[in-house]
Formats: C-alpha cells, structure tokens, sequence
C-alpha cells in the first residue's frame, strides 16, 4: 500500500478518521454539504505522524513508561511527556514527506497565510470530545513555517492535559495518531461558536449563538464576552450584547495580537439579527448531516459564514426513544420523569439490567443515557390525574413536583385533554382502607416467601431456550406479587397515616415531622434489621483478635474459606455466611441486576463490619432497637396527653392513637417489597450466569459478564443460536461508560430540555445547602463524603454524606449521626430508615457531595431540611 501524506479536505469525509483525524475528518464531511463553506485546505494523514514516530525508536520506551505511570502523578507526567514532545519536534521531516505538503501549499498559493490545526484519531468522537486537548496555529505564513507547526501539532497529542485525558478515560496512547489540517486562513469581521442545541438546558429546539469581534481565539479562550443569541423556530427569542473590550487579529508577517476595540463599538451587537438567523438555518443542515446536535465554530467574512469545525456536543442527555413516531404519526411533546430518582440509582445501567427491571416493572419505561424514564404526558395533560401525580410526586420529591410544574407552566407544552383522557390511571384500589391487623403484614411477606421459594425450586431444572420461556412466566408472577391488592393497601396504609399524623399533629399541637419519632423500631423492616443484624456479627468478630487482624487486610472474595484456619475463625465465618443467607441479593444500585450482589463480592461488607468492631460494644443491636422502641411509646404518650388537654382533646387523642398504632403496624412492611424483588433477581442472576458459562465453554463468549451487554431477548437469541455480535458487545461497552460522564436530569421533555425544579424557600440562611427535611433533629459532626461503600471507614458521630442511598447502605446508618444525600424524598429508602434509627436527615440536596468535603464540619437540620457547612 502506498502511503498517502497529503489528502485535500474535497477527498475525504467522516469514515475517514483513522486517516485524517476527527477534526480533518468532520471538515471533509463538512465541505460536502450544500450551501456549507469551508476555508480550502489538506490534511497531512496519520501515515505521515507514524513516519515520524519510526523515526526516532527512544519514543517506544518512553510510550510504555508513560502507561505505567498514575494519572495523578502530574510532576512525572509533565517531564516525560515534555520529553516526547521534544523528542518529535526535533526529528528531521524526510523529504519526500516535505515535499508532498510544500506541493500542496504550491496549490493553494504558497505565500498565503494558514490556520495549521492538529487533528488526532480520538477527538470530537460521539462520546468524548477532547475539546481543546490539542493545539491550533493560526496566520502561520510560508512553507518552512507550515512545516515546523505540523511538527508541533504532531507534539501537541503529548502535551500534559492530553495524555492524563487519555488516561482517566481508559484510551491507550498508541492507538491515537496524529493528523494535522492545514485551512486557508480567513480574516473574519466577527467569529464564534453556534450550538445547535441549549448547551445548558439540553433543548433542541433552541440554538445559541456566541459570538464577538475579529478571530474565534478571543471567545475560546475566554479573553471576551461573547453577545449571545437564542434562537427558537427561527427567529431570535433572547440576545444579550456584551461590551466586547479586546479582539484577536492577525498579523501580516504571521502571528495574531490582541488588539483594543473602539468604544463605540463595543457594544454594538456583532451579528445582525437578520445574520444569526442564517447561521443558525445553516447549522441545521450541518446537525442534519450528522444526525445529532453540534459546536460549531463559524467565521464572518464580507457577509458570508464560513464554518472552521464542527463536533458532536457530548454534554447532551440523550432524549427517551418513542417507538417509530413516524409510524404512529407521534409528533406531540412528550414529558418524562426519571425512574432513578425514584429508585434512589441515578448511575447508568447495563443493558440487561434495564431490560429485566422493564420486564418486572409495573410501568412502561424508556430508556435514554443508560436511564429509565415514565412518559406522565398523558397523566399531566388530564386535570384529575394531574393533581393526584403531582401531589405523589411531591411527597417523593419536590424538586420533581417543581420542574413538573414549570413544564405545566410553559403555555401549551402539555396539551390539556378531558378527564377520561385514555392512559390516565386507572382509579387506584390502593387507598380502600383495611384493618390494623399486623396479620396482614405476616401474611403479605407469607406469600412473598412462598413465591421465592417456588422460584428457586422450579429454575433449578430449567437451561438454554427453556430457562427464557420459564424465566419469562416468572417475571408476570413477579408482578403479580407486586401488584397484588393487599400488597399496594399495606404500604399505602403506614404512608397515608404518616402523612396525616404529620399533618395534623402540625395543625394542632404546632410540632413538625412529629411522625419521625412515632415510626422508631417499627417492626418487621427488613432493612433496619439488615443494619442491626450486621452488629451481632461483628459481636461475634469482636472478641477473636486473630479474625480482626485478618479483615483487616482482606482483598480476595474467597476470603472466607481462609477463615476457617484461624482461631475462632470458624464461628466468624459462620456468622458472615448466616448473614449473606439472608441478606447476600442486596448490594448498591441493586435494580440492576448486572451490579455485584453482597454474595458476590463479599469484601463489600468488611469495612462495615470493621467499623462496628470498633465503634460499637457488645449487645449493642439489642440495645439499640429497645432504645428506639421506648423512644417512640414516650413520645406516643407525650403527645396524646397534650392532644387530650386541648379542645375535644378525647376526640383528636383517640383519632391519633388509631394512626399511631397503623403507622406501627404497616409503616415497617414498606421496606418489604423491594427486598423480594431484589431476592427473586439473584435467582434470575444466578441462572442467567450459568447459561453465560455455557456459552464461554462453547467459545460464544469470551468472558461471562459479557452477557450484562445484552438486552433480555437478545440473550436469548444467542443461547437459541450459540452465535453472538461481538461488535455489539464492544460498542454497548463503550456506551456504557460514556454514560457515565452524564447526569441523569429529574424530568426531561421530548425537546431534550433537562428541568431541574428549585425549592423556593425563604426561611433558611444565607449559604445554607437547601433539601427536604425527612428524619427530625438537628446533628452537628464530621462530613464523611463516601461515594462507595466498600471505601466506607466512619467514627462514632459522623455524617454521611453521598450521592444516594437504597437498602444496601442501611448497614453503614448504624454507625453515623446523621444523613445527607443529593436524590431522595419522604418516603425511599434513606428516609425510612433514617427515620427508623433516629438520624437526622436532609435529603435531595443538589450537588451536596461536590459542596461538602471529606471531613468539613456540618450542621443538618433534619427538621427544618438544611445544611450548613461550619467554618
């Protein structure tokens, strides 16, 4: 093959960037659209940037020692990489390397000035935009100078900020090459960036416009503000005009310099109104050419734009796919609400995680950015449903019932249908009262019992296409439990009573979140005996000196067969395995069932366990449910003496006594549920995984966990037809973790734009980090910001403060003083259990774990829902 080292931009487009790089590459593509103009110019290939690296063998060894090195070990870093640069701008371009690109200047006209831009493999990639990680010469003028910039393009993939990029995102630093665009310099009047989607908001519908004085450089690299311009079905919906002090212009010898603008100018708008409409008109067609929202950086020559880049925006949410509007004539809005926030897991899940949770769930879902989302149009656009989902909703989570409502306040977003709109709700059986009966609750968790049980028994015979057919029979039972009457009238009876004995024990006796302490030591919650249940073990633990010492340096999973040869070892490991029994399905961000159970991964636990040894004394499980329990029966007493005080005092005394003894009997099942769904998915895992190690005997598979990549029916595809799209695999991991970098938005619209909802609160300090109040008292102590819980490592009286809480970190509430965390409502699971152990908690606090750092004093107000951080 022969090697090409110069191709001109009209040769190539964007298939081609392992040829010319992702910015060459986005410009050919650029350059062939209608009505598009690109500054003329070439790409020197990748082929060339690896002429050059052959040229000098020493770049090899420093390659393999720059992989060996810490992403945050910047000293190290900085020297080595300034070493590689060196090393490249010092080698010798060969001739007939030079020879190709002085021919291709000859073309273009030799003395013209040029833009020399470096264009590397992994740049404006659909999922990591490496924006500014790479350097850019403009009004570079002559050959011998266009060459010796391709050199420092050629560096510039090893400058500092590149290689760490690369290396916080997993990217080898051999599999990316260097191309480098060489573009006619234009000398524009004004220049800037068009986003063809709110950068900030997320909606596609609403272009902007930065844009300011003379070259691009003075915007990108923050010298000036630039004017920007909204821009809404094509006409400009808001402008604010920036006193525009300095530009960049370049210089005739070569060089740019920053130059001062007159004062009557500066404020004069850069772009007509007029003009920003045609800009953005031609960054439709540009987002149309590449099917998804772009940055695009223009230039104004005479009265003409010329466009110098374009790249995917990766910020983006991505927006919930409607199955075929164009089928179904779909072209209405759509409104979607976050199922994470409601499951307390906004991090992304695998494909077959989201497909199971879909399959057992009692809702429609769709699926955007590794997310789930419930489309409430329909609820939202008929008044009655309307008021009975906000006011869910808001129980849940204000900030949700917030950004719903601005949605509702936009005129004509929702379309306002009559009551009987079909897709509303049906009229819910849930609220029809039943008995105070804790029979009820015994029976209820019965029946789930019975049903696991079954499952277990019935899946042990079922392998390849069979265990699909079972499995699917098995998920309608699984809704069916879920779904049962009694099931919803039990958790809704301990929800509604909480809720009218905060109500009204507010109204008459002036006390707020009153219920808080009511619901102390509730019987038969599952996840408060989870946290207590871990004390006992680590009773057992305590008194071995040789066990404590060994936890203590545990990495390996099959740790407890170890035990077993210490002293005391085995009735330690007896009392770990007891617990798994019982608790081992649950493990973070357990809806899905791709993420590593307790049983799995038992190192999970060691840290906690670690924790109680030495901040608990024996017995103190015991102790602390009995303290919780007198708790409440004081406060039962306290307040029903000062309701009968007041007047008919008898009467509102014995309506709160009623509600007290539901709140007792019920409040404690509504953990219950969950914990069977997630014991049913470990029986689903665990068989699912044993056909996953049949296809890696039968070579399908490389490794078992490849199958998480695969939804549940093309799973079963494979095991039908033991043949597998290992490209699909490859390209759904790489999805996957570029999900990461995304915040999942609360409420989303078919616009893409991502509402956040605000508290509007007046009544705390300034400074003060605002959440909802869900577990009473107030609880000064060390912030402890922990992300993972297996990093887990608490003092008696310190606060946790994480991202969110499900069932699995109940273990760690045992140990701390009080909670705060970023996603949450009144009644998930942080708050039930927060409320169950007496912690104060404020929960649904935006950003807490970025404001609030590792070790900073804190004050949580869990009664009134605030935060202050303590100098």
């Amino acid at each position: 093959m022969i090697e090409r080292y110069v191709l001109d931009l009209q040769e190539v487009d964007e298939t081609q960037v392992a040829v010319v790089g992702g910015k060459g590459a986005h410009l050919g593509g650029l350059s062939r659209i209608e009505g598009i103009r690109v500054p003329a110019g070439f790409c020197v290939t990748t082929d060339a940037f690896r002429r050059i690296m052959a040229e000098a063998p020493s770049i090899d060894d420093r390659l393999d020692q720059l992989s060996r090195l810490n992403p945050d070990d910047r000293e190290a870093i900085r020297t080595l990489s300034a070493r590689i640069r060196r090393t490249i701008e010092g080698i010798t371009i060969p001739g007939d390397l030079a020879v190709a690109v002085t021919r291709a200047l000859a073309q273009l006209g030799e003395q013209a000035a040029y833009a020399v831009r470096s264009s590397a493999t992994a740049e404006d990639l659909p999922t990591a935009s490496f924006a500014g990680q790479q350097d850019t010469y403009l009004n570079v003028v002559g050959p011998t100078a266009v060459l010796q910039h391709v050199s420092r393009c050629w560096a510039s993939l090893f400058t500092e900020r590149a290689v760490t990029y690369r290396r916080r995102n997993g990217i080898d630093h051999r599999t990316v090459h260097m191309a480098v665009v060489v573009q006619q310099m234009v000398f524009p009047h004004a220049a800037g960036v068009l986003f063809t989607a709110d950068p900030v908001t997320g909606n596609r519908k609403v272009a902007t416009v930065d844009a300011g004085f003379g070259l691009g450089e003075a915007l990108v690299s923050g010298l000036v503000n630039p004017d920007v311009f909204k821009v809404r079905h094509g006409e400009v919906v808001t402008k604010a005009i920036a006193a525009k002090q300095r530009a960049v212009h370049a210089l005739p010898a070569g060089g740019t310099q920053e130059v001062t603008i007159d004062s009557q100018r500066q404020e004069q708008p850069a772009l007509t109104d007029a003009q920003v409409v045609r800009l953005v008109q031609l960054g439709r067609r540009i987002e149309a050419h590449f099917g998804r929202p772009q940055d695009i950086e223009w230039c104004l020559v005479d009265d003409g734009f010329q466009i110098v880049q374009s790249r995917p925006i990766t910020t983006l949410f991505p927006i919930p796919e409607v199955p075929h509007p164009h089928e179904t004539g779909d072209q209405e809005n759509h409104v979607y609400v976050s199922v994470g926030h409601g499951q307390m897991m906004t991090d992304p899940m695998k494909p077959l995680g989201l497909s199971v949770w879909r399959l057992t769930a009692m809702a429609p879902m769709h699926e955007a950015g590794g997310r789930l989302f419930v489309d409430v149009t329909r609820r939202l656009a008929s008044p009655a449903s309307r008021a009975g989902l906000l006011d869910v909703m808001g129980r849940g989570d204000p900030l949700m019932r917030d950004a719903l409502e601005t949605v509702l306040d936009r005129d004509d977003f929702v379309p306002s249908l009559p009551d009987a709109g079909p897709g509303g709700p049906p009229a819910s059986g849930a609220s029809a009262p039943i008995e105070t009966d804790p029979a009820i609750v015994t029976e209820l968790i019965e029946r789930s019992q019975v049903s696991v049980a079954a499952l277990e028994r019935d899946i042990r015979t079922k392998t390849g296409p069979a265990l699909f057919d079972f499995l699917l029979e098995a998920f309608e039972e699984h809704k069916r439990v879920l779904s049962d009457p009694l099931n919803l009238q039990a958790i809704m009876a301990g929800m509604e009573a909480t809720w009218w004995l905060n109500d009204k024990l507010q109204e008459w006796l002036g006390e707020k979140n009153a219920a808080d302490t009511l619901t102390l030591s509730a019987p038969d919650n599952v996840t408060s005996q989870m946290g207590l249940a871990l004390l006992d073990v680590a009773d057992v633990i305590r008194p071995r000196s040789e066990v404590v010492a060994f936890l203590q340096g545990v990495e390996d999973e099959g740790f407890l067969d170890e035990l077993a040869k210490l002293a005391g070892g085995t009735e330690a490991r007896d009392a770990i395995e007891a617990y798994l029994d019982r608790y081992g399905m649950r493990c973070v961000g357990e809806i899905d069932i791709t993420r590593p159970r307790w049983r799995e991964r038992p190192t999970t636990l060691v840290p906690v366990i670690l924790d109680n040894v030495r901040n608990f004394e024996p017995g103190a499980a015991e102790r602390r449910f009995e303290q919780g329990r007198q708790k409440a029966r004081k406060k039962e007493q306290d307040v029903l003496s000062r309701l009968r005080s007041l007047p008919d005092g008898d009467q509102k005394a014995d309506e709160a006594k009623r509600m007290i003894d539901r709140v007792r009997t019920f409040i404690g099942y509504r953990e219950y549920p969950k914990y069977g769904i997630v014991s049913r998915y470990f029986v689903y895992k665990q068989a699912l995984l044993e056909e996953a190690e049949r296809l890696v005997q039968a070579n399908v598979l490389p490794e078992k966990e490849d199958i998480f990549y695969l939804s549940f029916q093309e799973l079963h595809d494979v095991v039908r037809s033991n043949q597998v799209d290992d490209q699909l695999i490859q390209q759904r991991k790489d999805a996957f973790r570029s999900y990461h970098a995304l915040t999942p938005p609360r409420v989303l619209t078919s616009d893409g734009e991502a509402v956040t909802g605000a508290y509007r609160r007046d009544d705390v300090p300034a400074g003060a980090l605002i959440g909802l109040p869900v577990s009473a008292g107030t609880i000064e102590g060390r912030a402890r910001v922990i992300l993972d819980m297996a990093e887990a490592d608490l003092e008696a009286g310190d606060i946790l403060v994480t991202a969110h809480t499900d069932p699995s970190w109940s273990p760690l509430f045992v140990g701390i003083a009080g909670l705060v965390t970023e996603v949450g409502g009144l009644m998930t699971h942080g708050a039930v259990i927060a409320r169950e152990y007496g912690l104060p908690a404020v929960v649904g606090v935006e950003q807490a774990t970025r404001l609030i750092r590792d070790g900073q004093r804190i004050r949580v107000h869990g009664t009134d829902g605030y935060v202050e951080i303590l100098p």
